[in-house]
């Protein structure tokens, strides 16, 4: 054997321990490192889990321990929670779930129409537009809160779900027509110009060409949309004052009384619980989408 051959076998047989050496490491090294994961997720689940353990409490105990293992195991809770204010909670759910529905259908077709203008469209002072647009998310929502509650006082649409709905029918999310027209910009243009030799409008370039290419972006707002007016809790306690028109948050506010009195905490838990399933559900079917529509964007120029 030669010296080049008999050094190649040497380094390969050190190459082979150090590969060995790693191999009995990384398990242990994976293992601590989600060992750390575990821990920290609990860490940071640890303000749900002490409301679902509290949510089969009995009212008496619900303050009164630390422990997330309820000593009694009870129910009683979710009922009285359903059925203890004078309009069903369920009343509550369809309105949020109306409100949100409304919402996104009318924020990805105004906020995609707007950024489509903005991305492909030539016409005069369109910077100058985008660049106002873009100032509008500097504001912030208190100090339109006023005007827009007069101007909706005159409408006569106070008290109904309109002073909710009808604006994102009118592209009022500029954060939303900012990611959409970022994401059109980076589309291929030769794909309008092809469309347009076939004698395509702007409007059907629009629809045939740019939302199929869209999902990602379209996806992302529908879900953010979602969320965030399902979590809303300032507008509908500005505009609504039947209870009847009360969304999910506001029926949750009803369980504490105002006036010291009596609460219905456990009522409150329960509720809060039931009022986490659209969310948990509705993100866990689209969290792929919206992963791919925030990365995508990310990436666009």
């Amino acid at each position: 054997m030669t010296d080049t051959a008999a050094k190649a076998v040497l380094d390969d047989d050190r190459g082979t321990e150090v590969v060995g050496l790693d191999d009995k490491r990384k398990p242990w090294a994976s293992a601590l490192i989600h060992a750390l994961l575990i821990g920290a997720s609990i860490l940071m689940l640890y303000p749900l889990l002490w409301m679902l353990s509290a949510s089969f409490r009995p009212s008496q105990e619900i303050f009164n321990s630390t422990s997330l293992i309820p000593s009694e195991v009870s129910v009683d809770a979710y009922p009285r929670g359903w059925f203890g204010l004078r309009v069903s909670f369920g009343v509550f759910f369809w309105n949020s779930l109306v409100i949100a529905l409304l919402s996104v259908i009318g924020n990805v077709m105004a906020c995609s129409l707007a950024a489509f203008a903005f991305a492909r469209l030539q016409f005069r002072g369109r910077n100058f537009w985008f660049a106002i647009m873009l100032g509008t998310l500097m504001l912030p929502y208190h100090v339109t809160l006023i005007p827009q509650y007069v101007l909706f006082l005159n409408l006569g649409w106070v008290n109904t779900i309109l002073p909710l709905v009808v604006p994102k029918f009118l592209a009022a999310d500029a954060f939303f027509i900012f990611l959409m027209v970022q994401f059109f910009r980076g589309i291929p243009k030769e794909l309008d110009e092809a469309a347009m030799m076939d004698g395509c409008s702007p409007w059907r370039i629009y629809w045939k060409i740019m939302l199929p290419l869209s999902m990602p972006v379209l996806a992302t707002a529908a879900i953010f949309t979602f969320l965030w007016t399902w979590d809303d809790f300032f507008g509908p306690l500005i505009y609504l004052n039947d209870m009847r028109t009360f969304t999910v948050q506001l029926g949750l506010r009803s369980f504490v009384d105002s006036q010291g009195g009596q609460s219905d905490w456990a009522g409150l838990f329960a509720m809060s619980i039931l009022s986490l399933v659209p969310i948990f559900f509705f993100f866990l079917f689209f969290q792929r989408l919206l992963i791919q529509g925030i990365a995508t964007t990310g990436m666009k120029r």
